[in-house]
């Protein structure tokens, strides 16, 4: 399954154009937020994102910095064990 994930930092933001673009990409799923991308904790939607997962699904984002704050993140979240 292709999943998007939109997300923008703050409440006086808005992701909807994130998701028109996810929807043009073929986005079955939507999971978006309006947190920071400080704490994986304090972002539900991204936890159920993450819950839903099954091998062979994938996921888009608008930019890599809506999914994670750093290279760092982004190598844990792609790690077998962050499943």
């Amino acid at each position: 399954m292709k999943y998007g994930y939109a997300r923008v930092s703050s409440k006086a933001q808005d992701y909807q154009a994130q998701v028109e673009a996810l929807k043009a990409a073929g986005c079955e799923r939507i999971y978006s937020e309006k947190q920071s991308g400080k704490s994986r904790s304090a972002r539900p939607e991204f936890a159920k994102l993450m819950k839903a997962l099954l091998p062979g699904d994938t996921v888009v984002v608008t930019k890599l910095d809506r999914l994670a704050r750093s290279s760092r993140g982004t190598n844990w979240m792609a790690s077998p064990a962050a499943s």
